[in-house]
Parts: structure tokens; sequence; C-alpha cells
């Protein structure tokens, strides 16, 4: 999500029923095998995504799948109502979709400080297995603690370094799950990780909005140091414990855009001290209304000569036409956008939807499935 505006108007939107879905009632009926998922790395040149072996363009068209349409996050319910989790990949596939982002809750996978939960690592394998068997790849984002109730009081009591040591052991049992898989497309290491000013913080997470918090602080306080020396050792800690296990995946930190909000900003976790830990770069973008060549001055800001990846849009501060121009004008040099799945079809809001919200998104869904073939055909450039 992107700043704290964003965060009001998208849970406003959920609490009349905005969810994203596939269009038209899209279980997928078509029983042949998904062809075989190739594994995606950065090119040489380091300009766009391709496959290893043969060098193929990869374009991302992505959704996020974080929660359920009752707001429920996925370790919620994906070993009890497993057959839903199945049945939304195959909706996500007929969607057009070829990326799903998945957020991970460190509080569910943690036990402990030093003791990873094995049941929720099966299950996370259970998933990996699932896309390589739907043709689609998972952006892997952890750490989170978007629902503060489920947060270990022993893990928010934790100083810095005692708490960068948990999210590593994290990474690291992640990384060992899923290192053999090429449905894994990527490691995001947190979703929008944040920094305090020159005054210390008192918490560590930021901005709840019904109940939710999607932003994360990675310290409480400088202590002297510099913004990109906190973040670089902090990058540099998880990407070591993830490379322990495994050096082939990509990795990755999805950032709010402060250039759009604070035109002239700089890029943080993109900044050449941080950047070079890191294989290609992810940021979350919400153009207002009428302002598409200013969203699209502040994305070039993050054009730094790696991959990039808007892991975040949708028709929230603007309207369709305006985000598919967003989309459309930024094809130049962006190499994958990724929008929201919450698990139910628009076949249901079709039967359901009452609201200016419902028309929003199934307006919205109808543009993101035909964009998909364009996305195809921008794989053959």
């Amino acid at each position: 999500m992107g700043d704290d505006f964003d965060y009001g108007i998208f849970l406003r939107m959920v609490a009349v029923g905005v969810v994203l879905a596939c269009v038209g009632g899209c279980a997928a009926t078509d029983s042949r095998s998904p062809p075989a998922l190739a594994w995606i790395r950065p090119s040489d040149d380091g300009t766009h995504f391709v496959a290893a072996d043969s060098g193929d363009r990869f374009v991302v068209w992505g959704v996020n799948y974080d929660h359920d349409a009752g707001g429920r996050l996925l370790e919620d319910y994906w070993e009890a109502e497993w057959p839903a989790v199945a049945g939304d990949f195959g909706e996500m596939a007929a969607l057009g979709a070829n990326v799903v982002r998945i957020h991970l809750q460190l509080g569910r996978f943690m036990k402990d400080t030093e003791h990873p939960d094995p049941d929720q690592l099966a299950n996370l394998r259970r998933l990996v297995r699932l896309a390589e068997s739907t043709g689609l790849y998972l952006d892997l984002t952890g750490l989170g603690c978007y629902h503060a109730d489920d947060v270990p009081g022993w893990y928010d009591a934790l100083p810095e370094a005692e708490r960068w040591a948990v999210q590593a052991r994290f990474w690291s049992a992640v990384a060992e799950v899923c290192r053999g898989s090429p449905a894994v497309f990527c490691y995001d290491l947190m979703n929008e990780p944040i920094l305090p000013g020159a005054k210390p913080a008192g918490e560590w997470l930021a901005g709840e909005f019904g109940g939710s918090h999607f932003v994360q602080r990675i310290t409480l306080d400088l202590a002297g140091r510099t913004r990109q020396e906190v973040a670089r050792m902090w990058v540099e800690k998880l990407v070591s414990a993830i490379r322990r296990h495994d050096d082939r995946h990509m990795i990755t930190v999805g950032v709010i855009p402060w250039a759009l909000t604070f035109p002239g900003a700089k890029p943080l976790f993109y900044s050449d001290a941080v950047a070079q830990h890191l294989d290609f770069v992810s940021v979350h973008f919400y153009p207002k209304r009428g302002e598409v060549d200013a969203a699209l001055r502040a994305l070039r800001v993050y054009e730094i000569g790696k991959p990039l990846v808007v892991e975040e849009c949708f028709p929230l501060r603007c309207g369709i036409d305006e985000l598919c121009a967003f989309i459309d004008r930024s094809r130049e040099f962006v190499d994958g956008w990724m929008s929201f799945y919450w698990g139910e079809d628009a076949a249901h809001y079709e039967r359901e939807g009452k609201t200016i919200g419902d028309a929003i998104v199934a307006g919205w869904l109808r543009r993101f499935q035909a964009l998909s073939r364009t996305m195809r055909a921008d794989e053959s450039r």
C-alpha cells in the first residue's frame, strides 16, 4: 500500500466490498497442464527479466493475494480451507496473472526467537507445489505484522539486533523450503519498511488502518547512523540469511514511492549503497486523478539500471482509464505490474454487487484481463 491517504481510501473501499477477482466466473475449465515454469533472472544488461535457459523476455503481470474477502490473512485459512486456495489460484491464472504476491506473517512462522513453525513451513511447501501445478510464479513477501493482535509479545519487545536475528531466521527457513523451485519468482524482504527520523520512534508498526499495519520500521533509533547505513546493514543481514541456502532466486524490497509524495525525494532502499544487494526494484504506485504525468516522473526516479516492477497498483485515487494510461506509458521502462485478487470472482460481484465500488472492480478486472494479452506480446520484444 502507499502513503497513509492511500490506505484510508483503500480500506473504505474494502468495507463496501471492493475485492479484486477474475472476470466472469473464471474457474479454469482447460484440463491441459500448464507449461513447465522456467527459472527467471535479470537479463545480463540488467534492463529486464528473462528465462534463465532460453533468454526469452519475461514481463510480470500479477496480483497481490494477501487476504480473503473477509479480511482473513492467508495463514488463517490455508490449512483448513485448502480447496479454496487451490480454486483461487485457478481463478488468478484464468485472470491472466503470471505472478502471485503472497504476504507471509512472521508471527505465524516463528514459534519463538529460534524456531520456525514446521507446520507453517509445510503449508508453504504445499503452496509452492500448487504454484508449480498452476503455472504461476510466487512473489514471497515476508516479515508481515499486518494484524497487531497476531504479533507475538516476545517479538515486539526485542531490541534491534535481536529482532533482525529473528527476521534472518525467518528468511533462512523460507529459503531452505523454496530453494529448489522455479515457481518462486522472488523473495521480497518486507512490505514497505521505513526508518524513523532524527528522533527515536516508540513503535515498530506504523500507520494503523482498520486494524491492519502494512508499514513497519526496521529500527526505532538511528543511533547516530545514517538512514542509508541502517538500510544497508538490514538488507545485507537478510540477504545473507537467504543466500546461505538459496543463491538463485531474486531478492527485492517493496517500497513506498516517496518520490511521488515528495517530488525530488531520492530512493533509500534503491540508493547506490543499498540497491547493490537487491536484484530488481519493487515500488508501489497509486496515481492521483489528473496526475499521471507526475506519477510517471516519480516512477522514473526508480529506474536505476535494474528491472523495475510496480508491485502494487489499482484505480484507487484515479479512474480506470488513467491507470491504464499510467501502465501503458510506463511500458517503455517498467518490467511488470501487480494489482490485487482477494478470493471472489466477477460472477460473485455481478450477482451480489450493489455499490459503485463493485462497478469499479468489475471494470478494472475486465481491463486487467484484456491487458494480459498486451503483456504477453511485450515478451516478444
